[in-house]
Parts: structure tokens; sequence; C-alpha cells
């Protein structure tokens, strides 16, 4: 069957995410029928370079064949048990792994199935903490604006405003939104540092202001990637830790888009070398082959629930595939992976190259901002660059990225007016000098007019 056939039936049935489903009129699907590497091939024979690492999960390319072979093993031991009075020794043995390589004292995994439902356990272990605690009145969050942690009603409720968040408002919790540190907003000639700390001041305020309702932070370390890569300096991720701590409030990391070697190194809170009380992880934990997530936490948080059953002080939060097992043998895999080589290393050598590549766009007459960290880079398009004026969301311009990206044989999604590369590790010289040749030129398509 070719791509036309694919494409009529999926249209017949399939409700696609994030997606206005009328523009598929125009806007032709893209059937996939097989995978390799960072290569994506449709049903007519046409492949593309998957430049977003399939939303950002792919960190080793798809059917990386040591996953492939540790889930098709696993497969002919145990596909499932219920992880409720049962374990297994994938979840135990990455539990154990993760406990060693995440920042010192996360020590606890809970497990559940995607990055907002991880979020949604770091927002409910944290209040219960509290109410564990005689603190019930701690129901509150803090989050930063233009922040992006899921879509669920509890992780939508500490995002930013916005088209993901603003029709669901009246069923959400209502956080305490503070002013983001991402530095595109600094003063010309002002270091990310200095421009970091002054932003930290009103996290501060907010912390002095509500400590006595307030449960927990919850932030993205380094990078707020739905936000439109916007990025800020590690210092803000120090003093918040010392903040939270001062003032006897949880910090949750999201590091469900920047972990595991995303930023530079293995966590985005390792530039800051701080422990989180909360650290979400999805996406890159399994290389993109599997749906899993994790919340990691300390000892002294597992033991506010740690009881007798006539208290109920018990987290009674459950998935029905918590902890699957062949998801666990695909993440136990991904980290062997990181171990056979030196990835973070090679990363920077690929990112230094993205940003050779790239770097030419700092002066075009349509780009407000080139930005990156680690193996994230980012181009900011504006109508009017020393104004910051953006170009107006009904032009649509990161689309036409994207229709030109595809035409040229590479998978660009850009976040409205922000075209921005997330490449699987594995990307060669010569794929990524065709990713950087491919997005400058549909950058140079999309600002003609």
């Amino acid at each position: 069957m070719s791509n036309s056939d694919w494409m009529a039936r999926s249209l017949a049935h399939v409700w696609h995410p994030c997606t206005q489903m009328k523009d598929h009129e125009w806007l032709p699907l893209v059937p996939i029928q097989t995978a390799q590497g960072p290569w994506l091939t449709d049903f007519d024979g046409r492949r593309y370079l998957d430049a977003v690492s399939s939303w950002w999960t792919n960190i080793f390319g798809h059917r990386h064949p040591h996953i492939v072979a540790a889930v098709k093993a696993q497969l002919d031991q145990l596909d499932h048990v219920l992880l409720g009075g049962f374990t297994h020794e994938p979840v135990v043995r990455l539990s154990e792994k993760l406990s060693a390589i995440t920042p010192a004292g996360l020590n606890r995994c809970f497990y559940a199935d995607n990055g907002s439902s991880a979020v949604e356990v770091a927002l409910k272990m944290s209040a219960h903490y509290w109410r564990n605690h005689g603190k019930p009145a701690k129901t509150r969050f803090i989050c930063l604006n233009n922040s992006y942690h899921g879509e669920t009603l509890g992780a939508l409720s500490v995002s930013g405003g916005g088209m993901y968040r603003d029709a669901y408002t009246p069923l959400l919790m209502q956080p305490i939104s503070v002013e983001t540190p991402d530095c595109f907003h600094r003063a010309p000639g002002e270091a990310w540092e200095d421009y970091t700390r002054r932003r930290f001041r009103d996290m501060e305020d907010a912390l002095a202001r509500h400590a006595d309702e307030t449960a927990a932070v919850i932030v993205e370390p380094l990078v707020q990637c739905a936000g439109g890569m916007r990025m800020y300096h590690p210092i803000y991720l120090k003093l918040l830790r010392e903040a939270c701590t001062r003032h006897g409030v949880h910090l949750i990391a999201d590091e469900i888009a920047v972990g595991f070697g995303r930023t530079g190194r293995l966590f985005a809170s390792d530039w800051a070398g701080i422990t989180p009380d909360f650290m979400c992880l999805s996406k890159g934990l399994t290389g993109g082959t599997l749906p899993l997530a994790v919340v990691m936490t300390t000892d002294h948080v597992y033991e506010a629930f740690y009881a007798d059953y006539a208290t109920q002080k018990a987290f009674l939060h459950s998935h029905s595939y918590t902890g699957n097992p062949l998801a666990c043998a695909a993440a136990l895999a991904t980290l062997e992976i990181f171990e056979e080589q030196d990835w973070h290393a090679r990363n920077r050598r690929s990112g230094a190259l993205m940003w050779t590549l790239m770097a030419e766009l700092a002066s075009h007459p349509r780009v407000a901002d080139v930005r990156q960290q680690g193996m994230i880079l980012a181009v900011e398009l504006a109508k009017n660059p020393r104004k910051r004026e953006a170009y107006p969301a009904e032009e649509r311009r990161g689309l036409r990225v994207y229709q030109y990206g595809l035409e040229h044989g590479v998978l660009l999604r850009p976040l409205g007016n922000v075209v921005y590369l997330m490449p699987p590790y594995v990307v060669s010289d010569e794929e990524m000098a065709q990713i950087c040749e491919v997005a400058i030129q549909g950058i140079e398509h999309a600002t003609q007019n």
C-alpha cells in the first residue's frame, strides 16, 4: 500500500495529537513504514532525517540493536505483571541503576507511564508529604511562566499560559506563577548569569510570601522546551535549591525532556550540582522505544509515607502498566549504551559542529536569537529582531519550515517561530550537515516575505 492509502485510512479514524485536524485537508500526513538510526522511511520509499528525535525520545536513534535485542529477550520471559505486591528483575535492576546515576540522595523510584503522569505523581506526592507531616495547608505550587509540564490536568495546572492551557483554565489548580529567567529577554551585552541572578529575585519574593501554603516549586532545568526552547543559566537552579531548603518547600525538577545527556551532562541538574526533592524522567529513558516514566525521590520523602496501614499515610497512586518489564528492559539497555562510550564527549563534539554550521543565522535579518544548550539548538525567527517583534502566529512561519524540511528529507517540527534541532546522538557529521543545511534553507524560505 502507498502513502496515500495509509493517509486516507488514518484520517478516517485517527485523531492525531497536538494537531488541528482540518489542516490535513491540505497538509499531507507522513505515514512511516520503517525506521533505523536517525532515519525514517515512508511507504513510498522516501527517507527523512529525524532532527527532533521523534519528540525528543530517540536519543540513540530508532531501533537501536542493543535495545531491540533486550526487549525481544525480555518478551521471551515476562511481558507484564502488576507491580502492586509483585516485583520483577528488570524493575529492580533499573531502580538500582537509576539510584546510582541520578544526583546523590535520589534513592527511591516510583514508576508511571509517561512524562505527564510522572509530573502528576510528583505533585501529589509533594502535597501528600506535607499532609502526612501535619501541614495540610501546603497545597499550592510555584511554577515559571512559559513553562510546560504536560497535558494532564495537574501537569497543565503548573504550566504557563497559552494555547496548551487556556481552554482548560476553569478545570485547573491555580499556581503561583513567577517570571521566567530565560535569557532571551536580557539587556544587550548583559551576561547570562547576571540576568538569571536578577530574575531570581521574583522567585525569592514568591517563596517568602507563599512558603506556608506552597508544597513545591516545579521547573524545567535550564531549558523550557515546549515554551520555545528558552534557556537560562545554571545559577538559577543553585539559588532555587538553597531557597527551597531555606523556606521549607520541595523542589521538583522536570527532566523529562532534558535528562539523559541532552543538555551536555547526564542530567541538567548536574550543571548546578544540586539534588532536587523529586526528579521526573521519561522520553529518553527507554531510548524512545517504549513508554515509561519514573519519579526519583529521597529516603526522607519515602519515610513520610512509611507507617501502619491504619494511619492512612500510604501513597495510593497507580497505573496499570507501572514498571512494565518490557519498558524497564528497554531502559536498562539504554543505560548500558551510555556505558559503552563517552557519549558526553561525543555530544560536545556534535554540539560544537551544530553550532558552527548554524552560527551564520545569528546575523540573519529575520532571526532574533540563536541559542544552544548541549544537543539542543534553537533559532528564534522574528518580524523585527531588534525590537523583539514576533511574527504573528497566524502567519505560521514555523510550519513553512516544517514543510520545506519534509520536501528536502529532514523532519523539523518548529515551535511557532522557533526552529530547533534536537537530533539523535548517533547522527554522523554528514547527517548533521544535511540537517543544518536544510534548516537554514527552510528559514530562508519561510522569511522571504
